[in-house]
């Protein structure tokens, strides 16, 4: 079985073709939030879809010297365009974001490798969901197997029974609260 959830429409066609393509059929499981449709700055250009293919890791695409990063945010799905958004705001160039688009399974060697390579920075996992829902739950099991004991800091919604609030306003107020939370230096 295969848990992804894309990032962007190239992420998610070069993950269907390679679902199409792999032997022997195994289940996918795509997450996709129905906010991301119009969401401009998650489009593709042609070329994103004519070359390349699925990357599990997507490293961060801001240029940043990596020595300088203070804290490497490992995220997965449309909180990725959130983070980018505000970090273009506040013009921060500490901060890495790094994209998990298949969760399952994990690409470790992949995930080790993008941390290796911020040699200054702490390792946060930031989720839009709440801490006892979305990756996380199993996400935080595996970081410090597989990381040698790296712990990552969770940031996201507290638990709660229920995956959204249900109050439009209630929403944009905690959506807010977390990324504050996630790019709080």
């Amino acid at each position: 079985m295969t848990v992804a959830q894309p990032s962007t429409p190239a992420s998610h066609f070069h993950l269907l073709r390679r679902q199409a393509f792999t032997r022997p059929r195994r289940p996918l499981v795509v997450f996709t939030p129905k906010s991301m449709l119009r969401l401009k700055s998650a489009s593709s250009s042609v070329a994103d879809f004519t070359s390349g293919s699925f990357q599990p890791v997507i490293d961060d695409v801001q240029g940043l010297d990596k020595a300088s990063v203070k804290r490497l945010i490992l995220c997965s799905g449309k909180i990725y365009w959130d983070l980018m958004a505000e970090l273009e705001k506040r013009n921060e160039r500490n901060i890495a974001v790094v994209r998990i688009e298949q969760l399952y399974p994990t690409p470790v060697d992949e995930i080790k490798q993008a941390y290796a390579s911020y040699p200054n920075a702490e390792l946060y996992w930031v989720q839009d969901e709440p801490a006892n829902q979305g990756p996380w739950t199993y996400i935080g099991l595996f970081l410090p197997k597989y990381m040698d004991g790296q712990v990552a800091t969770l940031v996201s919604r507290p638990a709660s029974a229920s995956p959204a609030t249900g109050s439009a306003k209630r929403h944009a107020v905690e959506q807010a609260d977390l990324i504050t939370r996630a790019l709080a230096l």
